[in-house]
């Protein structure tokens, strides 16, 4: 092996094994009920994190140097079982290093080292400090593993461990009903996502008998990929995906959880729902961009949806009264326009670069403005007592609107256009009506069953009865 392939490989597996040595650290260390200490715990995520980020920029500078425009960290296959037609299905963990993966590995280290630096004041002498970055380093996996993930069963393992760990840092203030019940609320919409992505990873293994993206989008480097299957395949296929990734970055019409994730800290909700977590599903059609090429019905769904999403953030975001509420509909707008970017793309390659660019622009600006959110609010209050009155507000787009539309306009901002309302009268009863249904069903056949295989001790039971 030469010299440069050697310490590519080195870096690259330091690119992994960093926050997943985090995360073993700070959990075998919770499970064994010896926390390290604030200080201690602060010091070990700067230096995983730092040791990632450094390991990164070496991949990014070796690869430039030799001119590699695509790379595989290949830890071999874990599972293989027989298939059909001689084909053996296997799953394998490989980490893709890229035009695409590398930036937003990059990215993720960065972003998570500035929060994790704030954090460690912001949450000092909390009483779940060590939970915080606990959660913290898992995140961090989950977004480094998806990041780079070059199979569908790496980027599920990682797309998972992001969807948890936003999970518990939403009820991180546990003691309290709203953010349990948030949190919950959040859970349920991941499961739909990441059934989506599962089904998509069934579909995958039964198209190539295999979930390699190698197989699928072809080995040219991105966005260059050629996929290997028909139209109709990619529609399917993409489409499915397209669902996890709506429900992921709050599409709609999966937008209503995006207000209730910011029940947790302050922290968590920077880096997870202004800059990382709600982009994900955004690198994902990035990701799908030879898909994307091959079936237009996919790329005007996706424009579609990220233009309802845009102006529905917009609309919604207008109206709200409490400033994390307003970043994040903001940023879900600049989410929607990235979509629209990512499907225009099928007409217009470049704008997949358009979109990167964007996407790593957006999440820096909206990661400093959740941090200076609450100081920002300091300081306009103290302007506003100095000036004797309070700031001007810039005038909306709804003032070109007649009064009448722009009543409606405002109801249904307020109301945040009904989507919770939707979801729970049209998929969620329908959902436990039909499951209350089997229930009463199988109770049914149990009761059935108990009386087919034991009718002498009835037949018994009621003599006894009768006698007494």
């Amino acid at each position: 092996m030469p010299t440069s392939e050697r310490i590519l490989f080195i870096l690259e597996v330091l690119v992994v094994a960093a926050p997943t040595v985090l995360v073993l650290l700070l959990g075998i260390t919770t499970l064994l009920d010896s926390r390290l200490s604030e200080q201690a715990t602060a010091g070990a995520t700067r230096l995983a994190v730092g040791a990632g980020l450094l390991a990164c920029c070496g991949v990014l500078g070796v690869m430039i140097a030799t001119g590699t425009r695509h790379s595989v960290l290949d830890l071999g296959n874990w599972i293989e079982l027989p298939g059909e037609t001689g084909r053996r299905l296997h799953f394998a963990v490989k980490f893709e290093f890229d035009r695409l993966s590398v930036p937003l590995a990059m990215l993720s280290f960065v972003l998570c080292g500035v929060i994790s630096s704030f954090a460690a004041k912001y949450m000092h002498r909390e009483a779940g400090y060590n939970r915080f970055f606990t959660l913290f380093a898992v995140f961090l996996t989950g977004m480094i593993a998806a990041s780079l993930a070059d199979t569908i069963e790496t980027l599920f393992t990682g797309w998972e461990l992001v969807g948890l760990s936003s999970v518990l840092l939403i009820a991180f203030f546990q003691e309290r009903p709203a953010p349990c019940r948030n949190g919950f609320r959040v859970w349920v919409v991941y499961r739909i996502s990441d059934a989506a992505l599962l089904l998509a990873a069934v579909v995958l293994h039964h198209m190539t008998g295999e979930g390699d993206f190698d197989k699928l989008l072809g080995t040219a480097a991105w966005p260059y990929g050629e996929a290997a299957v028909e139209p109709n395949e990619a529609l399917a296929v993409g489409s499915l995906l397209l669902l996890a990734a709506a429900g992921k970055s709050a599409l709609v019409p999966f937008s209503g959880w995006l207000p209730r994730a910011m029940e947790g800290p302050t922290p968590s909700s920077a880096v997870f729902y202004g800059a990382l977590s709600v982009h994900l599903g955004a690198f994902l059609l990035l990701r799908l961009s030879p898909l994307i090429a091959l079936s237009p019905s996919l790329a005007i769904a996706i424009i579609a949806l990220g233009f309802v999403t845009a102006v529905y953030a917009y609309l919604v975001g207008s109206v709200q009264t409490d400033v994390k509420s307003v970043l994040s509909f903001a940023s879900l707008a600049q989410v929607g326009m990235i979509v629209m970017e990512i499907g225009l793309g099928h007409w217009a390659p470049f704008l997949w670069y358009v979109a990167l660019v964007h996407l790593l622009g957006h999440a820096f600006l909206r990661t400093l403005q959740f941090v200076r959110a609450s100081t920002f609010l300091q300081d306009v209050r103290a302007l506003e007592n100095a000036m004797g009155e309070r700031l001007p507000r810039p005038p909306g787009l709804l003032r070109f609107a007649q009064p009448d539309t722009r009543a409606w306009l405002y109801r249904f901002a307020l109301e945040r256009g009904y989507l919770d309302a939707i979801l729970i009268d049209f998929i969620v009863r329908p959902f436990l009506r039909f499951f209350q249904w089997c229930d009463r069903l199988e109770l049914r056949f149990i009761d059935r069953a108990d009386r087919a295989t034991s009718p002498n001790d009835e037949s018994s039971g009621r003599e006894v009865g009768q006698h007494a």
